[in-house]
């Protein structure tokens, strides 16, 4: 399967899963915002995961897979700023009680700099825009690395503290820990499809995404265990509200994604470290976590523009 043919099964994936949440949740929520979220967040998540890959690969072969990571990484981070500018719009819409057609620039002005929700939007953007000019105009040196991973991250954590936990300090911290260890582990696995294009390389990189995952699913687990308590009043609304319905079906998803996660490390990683699986078997196993990790994410957005 090539790159492009990857991203449109992906994007394929992302917007099915998107509308069967929304159905989930109807009438707590929207398509239209729903599907930009989801199509920011998994922007976001690529954008981290390319920014933060070339780190996995040993000092030797580093500049190779930075090379291959910067132009998926320049479109990646330009498709999540569209994506934020079309939602700090309709958020902004939202709040002026207008179409997004008839927001003016001053109204808008005014919703991002003047509300949490809006500046959040507007830190996000801004990221989005540093990691897009930096890996289009600089070159992916050390420093230049660091600011592009660190942008990113900032930007994926700045709109879950602003979320259905923004008047609770531990609870939007908890979400936000959640998002950004979600991205890291989505994300780099989503970027190693994108760059690793050989048994070797696969081989390499391979054990230190394992770890780096493992970190990565205890911070998501235990971030969204915190954010899942403090959001519910008890545990029957995980079933008669629509929240509650859409959040029943992502933790299902990460449990089945964590059974198949946890067989590919039994498995897969010791057969890539032996340079026994071919660089298309491991995209295929890839593939096979991507698929589950798009439909989560396509969950957690819904669950984010859920009343």
């Amino acid at each position: 399967m090539t790159h492009g043919r990857a991203v449109a099964g992906g994007a394929l994936v992302t917007a099915a899963s998107c509308v069967v949440a929304w159905a989930l949740a109807y009438p707590a929520s929207m398509l239209g915002p729903a599907l930009v979220r989801a199509v920011a967040d998994a922007a976001a998540v690529v954008t981290v995961g390319l920014a933060v890959v070339p780190m996995l690969d040993g000092p030797r072969y580093r500049a190779e897979l930075t090379r291959r990571a910067t132009a998926p990484l320049v479109s990646a981070s330009a498709v999540w700023l569209v994506a934020e500018l079309m939602r700090l719009v309709l958020a902004g819409a939202e709040a002026a009680g207008t179409a997004a057609t008839d927001l003016g620039v001053g109204t808008a002005w005014a919703f991002a700099t003047q509300t949490a929700v809006g500046r959040a939007g507007l830190l996000t953007i801004i990221a989005a825009a540093v990691v897009c000019a930096a890996a289009t105009l600089a070159g992916r040196s050390g420093p230049v690395t660091v600011i592009v991973a660190g942008s990113a991250g900032i930007g994926v954590m700045g709109h879950p503290l602003t979320g259905h936990l923004a008047d609770s300090p531990f609870g939007g911290v908890a979400i936000a820990v959640h998002a950004l260890a979600a991205a890291l582990w989505c994300g780099v696995l989503a970027a190693l499809v994108l760059t690793v294009d050989h048994r070797g390389q696969w081989a390499r990189v391979l054990p230190r995404f394992s770890q780096l995952s493992l970190a990565s699913v205890a911070a998501l687990l235990a971030g969204g265990a915190v954010g899942g308590v403090a959001l519910l009043a008890s545990p029957a609304e995980l079933a008669t509200t629509g929240y509650g319905r859409v959040l029943t079906a992502k933790i299902l998803l990460t449990a089945v994604l964590l059974v198949l996660a946890w067989r590919n490390r039994e498995i897969w990683l010791p057969s890539a470290r032996a340079h026994r699986s071919t660089a298309t078997v491991s995209r295929t196993r890839a593939y096979a976590e991507l698929s589950l990790m798009a439909a989560a994410l396509a969950a957690a957005a819904t669950l984010s523009v859920t009343g």
